[in-house]
């Protein structure tokens, strides 16, 4: 297979799990380190009433279509009543209902939202409005300011900016001067600009809602202006005139109708506050892409049990360790007994910590190199020698653990965490290297996997590389396209650059 194949498929593969990754964290909201905090809000509606001793119905809107933010929870309090919810095309609407209901009664609804880049949007396609008949003076006025708006405008979104700009002027004219006269709130100068925008048809409604930034009593929902353009709906701040929902708008609910209705009591109130609190991000990424119902919530390894999650964070590591040995022995040319040897190694000394773990691959080696050439005298065969030495390292912790434990260093009972088996290869390797190439060659190359080895410590427990191989697995293809891509790799090492340095100062 040519050079051209192999950097195709490892190109392909980086670049695939790059825009996995970027998708995840776009899209999904994934942060890309951990312990990441964000803003969680929860909102809450207190609905109270007076019963009148008969059977009781209260309807209470809720919110369905939230542009800018999340549900990541939702709690209905409304003890012996009755809850069902009924959804329309706009709204969805929580119904409680009891036999008897005397006396003051209080339910509540609560909602937890955060921020979210995801885009909401409504579906319904409204019917154009007939013009209504305006009375005078209103009709000369209103028919005044739609032909100046006319001819300032181009379409539906220009029309209603041009509209909201001249109705909300610092100097108006007496037209709209005499509008204003008409609305004495936010809610009636809403309705107003909506009238006006029946007179050239343009689909209007109002959108009401909670502006949330910290935390707060007695809020009040507040009106948006939406208007349709034919192919979605388009909101303004009917005071501002500026066009989208503010950030920090909770959409509530859809259209005219009261927010709450009552059958069989009285005097009923709706309180809403809200309370700012912070979470996890991760946390609320993971919210958000399951609501989404994306493949990559179903096949997350947060969503494995926590046991299995343990092994999975400690064996993701192991292909970053592969990647360390690869790029060290490749593009350096550092020396090593074979290729993952010194990978077990860094995953033992996770246990011990670097210092002592180095102290105590040393001593067992070293010890454990002078009986392997005592061995040697005894003339043994392969398999038996390479019992022997396992057997002699087995032995060799059990002396250390026992002799630390007497001396009281706890660190160091994590000795019999090492692989046996590798340290036990590690020492017959080294005996072989040394018979036949010297001592100098084997040092080098026990040294050069001591290096690597304590490079893959410092790699496999830095947190954010733990927490990306976590969160995000996909970079396992990145890794090995890199991999790949070194694997055709034939130019000069840095170690020959340093070997040959004296005659690169020669020249020719």
């Amino acid at each position: 297979m040519n050079n051209f194949t192999v950097k195709g498929w490892a190109l392909a593969l980086i670049l695939l799990g790059l825009l996995i990754t970027a998708y995840k964290v776009y899209e999904l909201g994934l942060p890309l380190t951990p312990k990441q905090s964000t803003d969680v809000w929860t909102v809450q509606a207190q609905v109270a009433f007076e019963g009148t001793g008969g059977p009781a119905k209260l309807s209470l809107y809720v919110p369905d279509n939230t542009p800018g933010f999340m549900l990541l929870d939702e709690d209905f309090i409304s003890s012996r009543f009755g809850l069902t919810i009924a959804k329309t095309q706009e709204n969805r609407r929580a119904d409680w209902a009891i036999r008897r209901a005397r006396g003051d009664q209080t339910l509540y609804y609560r909602i937890a939202v955060a921020r979210s880049n995801l885009s909401h949007d409504w579906d319904s396609i409204p019917d154009y409005p007939e013009a209504p008949v305006y009375p005078e003076p209103y009709a000369s006025a209103i028919q005044a300011i739609i032909e100046d708006v006319r001819e300032e405008s181009a379409d539906v979104m220009s029309y209603t900016q041009e509209l909201l700009k001249q109705l909300n002027a610092s100097t108006p004219d007496e037209n709209i001067e005499l509008i204003r006269d008409k609305a004495t709130s936010v809610d009636q100068w809403t309705l107003e600009i909506i009238n006006i925008l029946k007179g050239v048809r343009i689909p209007a409604r109002r959108i009401w809602g909670l502006d949330i930034s910290d935390s707060a009593n007695n809020l009040h929902l507040r009106p948006l202006l939406q208007v349709h353009n034919g192919d979605k709906w388009l909101s303004f701040d009917p005071e501002s005139g500026s066009e989208g929902i503010p950030a920090n708008f909770l959409v509530w609910k859809v259209g005219d109708r009261n927010v709450t209705k009552l059958e069989g009591g009285n005097d009923v109130s709706v309180r809403f506050s809200v309370t700012r609190t912070y979470a996890e991000l991760i946390d609320v990424a993971r919210q958000g892409a399951a609501s989404r119902d994306s493949i990559f919530s179903n096949f997350s390894l947060l969503a494995l049990p926590v046991q299995n999650q343990n092994v999975y964070q400690l064996l993701l590591m192991l292909p970053l360790g592969a990647l360390l040995v690869v790029f060290l022995r490749t593009l350096v040319g550092l020396k090593t007994f074979g290729t993952f040897m010194p990978i077990l190694i860094a995953m033992a000394f996770r246990e011990t910590q670097l210092f002592w773990g180095v102290i105590m691959f040393s001593m067992i080696v070293s010890i454990g190199l002078m009986i392997r050439f005592y061995l040697e005298k005894l003339m043994l065969l392969l398999i038996p020698r390479l019992a022997s030495v396992l057997i002699i390292v087995v032995i060799l912790m059990l002396l250390i653990s026992l002799i630390t434990n007497q001396l009281g260093i706890e660190r160091l009972l994590s000795i019999s965490l090492f692989p046996m088996v590798i340290l036990a290869m590690t020492i017959e390797r080294m005996s072989i290297i040394w018979e036949e190439n010297g001592a100098y060659e084997a040092i080098l190359q026990g040294a050069g996997s001591l290096l690597v080895a304590c490079i893959g410590y410092v790699v496999m427990t830095n947190e954010n590389l733990m927490y990306l191989m976590f969160v995000f697995p996909e970079l396992l293809l990145v890794v090995l396209g890199l991999c790949l891509w070194m694997g055709r790799y034939t130019g000069y090492r840095l170690a020959e650059l340093v070997r040959f340095r004296d005659m690169l100062n020669r020249g020719p």
